[in-house]
């Protein structure tokens, strides 16, 4: 299945905690279509999230981004194809 990597940035700073009930909301409506692989949490000075970047997989674009929009809560700035690149693909 395709790969994608979707970006939240947050309209203000929140905490892990915070952001758990948003996440487990994006997780109750994934399908077998789209589903959330995991994610990356770019943090500010204080260790609060300010960005969330995740992977996904899903039959295409569009999918997701159907199951985000039953999340309206967690902004998202775009969905994009992906491709993982190790670095001992380079050893």
């Amino acid at each position: 299945m395709p790969k994608f990597l979707v970006i939240h940035p947050l309209k203000a700073p929140v905490t892990a905690e915070e952001v758990a009930p948003l996440a487990m909301k994006v997780v109750a409506n994934c399908t077998l279509d789209a589903y959330w692989l995991g994610s990356w949490a770019q943090l500010n000075a204080e260790g609060k999230i300010v960005k969330i970047f995740c992977r996904w997989n899903g039959v295409n674009a569009a999918a997701i981004k159907r199951v985000l929009a039953k999340v309206p809560e967690i902004p998202t700035e775009g969905v994009y194809p992906m491709a993982t690149i190790d670095s001992g693909d380079f050893r």
